[in-house]
């Protein structure tokens, strides 16, 4: 069993030539769109019934980041939404929305406090590390089976439950009351419009997200991301190889006679592995699987075969 790729393997991978139209799309979404929207217009580039999805949605005010997933490496998208995320963020200061964004009803806080820039560095400070975070009313988190969005447009209650995320830094890259522009790193399920509404909680002025660029998903980053205006033609050639959506796993690679025991949905030895999933390869640098590692037994178990 070996570490994560190196970015050298990552590299092989992007360049690596695929025989179908199975593989991820790396696409700058522009804003005004739903990642919804996205897929649509990508189902123009590709065969009719070819299967595409995207890895993590993103508002229609955000820019940034979206990418989609085609063929088989639709059954991969869970692994890319892990991986872990950069955005870089503006929030306003002195009022509230009730989308926690831009494009929401927004309403003056009255009589604000204005924080200084080290009350402002201290607040961000507590919001590091694992914390509690209540999704927006306005999202697509689930309130027994129902979309919230669903519920808050008919005027109805909305009571979401705080759900643990994870924050990894937050750097501050100007501050000139009411703005604030950040860049923050963190894991799967994080709202920055939540952020931006509970720092402004904190501050006591109240806050909102007033724009958002997703600028990076686990490998994948905004400067190399493709335009919506390409053509089918070049929406093909910049295919990455459905390997990159597992780049957050660690990897083995096993002979061809193994390989056909786990598709089989045979479990298969190992000399040695860490309890967890693990991406499964063939002789010739192909992600053949995924497999879950039983350490007390030193066996490999099939999850996805591909």
């Amino acid at each position: 069993m070996h570490d994560p790729p190196s970015q050298n393997d990552l590299s092989r991978l992007a360049r690596k030539i695929k025989p179908g139209l199975d593989g991820l799309l790396v696409i700058d979404k522009p804003g005004g769109m739903t990642s919804r929207d996205v897929v649509n217009r990508a189902q123009g580039w590709f065969p009719r019934r070819a299967r595409i999805g995207h890895a993590g949605t993103l508002d229609p005010l955000a820019t940034g980041v979206l990418v989609l997933c085609i063929g088989r490496a639709t059954r991969l998208i869970e692994y890319v939404q892990r991986l872990d995320k950069e955005y870089r963020a503006g929030i306003a200061f002195g009022a509230r929305s009730d989308t926690d964004d831009a494009a929401g009803a927004i309403t003056p806080v009255d009589e604000v406090v204005v924080p200084d820039k080290r009350e402002v560095l201290e607040a961000l400070t507590g919001f590091i590390g694992i914390i509690e975070q209540t999704p927006p009313a306005y999202s697509a988190a689930k309130i027994t089976g129902r979309r919230a969005y669903d519920l808050a447009r008919r005027g109805q209650s909305v009571d979401l439950r705080p759900r643990p995320v994870r924050i990894d830094a937050i750097d501050v890259l100007a501050f000139e009351y009411p703005r604030l522009d950040v860049v923050i790193r963190c894991g799967k399920g994080t709202y920055i419009r939540a952020l931006a509404r509970d720092l402004g909680q904190r501050l006591g002025c109240g806050a909102y997200l007033e724009s958002l660029r997703r600028t990076r998903i686990g490998p994948f980053h905004a400067g190399e991301a493709c335009p919506l205006e390409i053509t089918a033609t070049e929406a093909r050639a910049a295919l990455l190889d459905i390997a990159m959506a597992v780049t957050g796993l660690s990897r083995v690679t096993l002979p061809d006679a193994d390989l056909a025991r786990l598709r089989q949905g045979q479990a298969v030895s190992l000399a040695a592995c860490e309890p967890g999933e693990i991406a499964v390869f063939d002789a010739r640098g192909g992600l053949a699987a995924i497999g879950a590692c039983q350490a007390e037994r030193n066996v490999l178990q099939p999850v996805k075969v591909l």
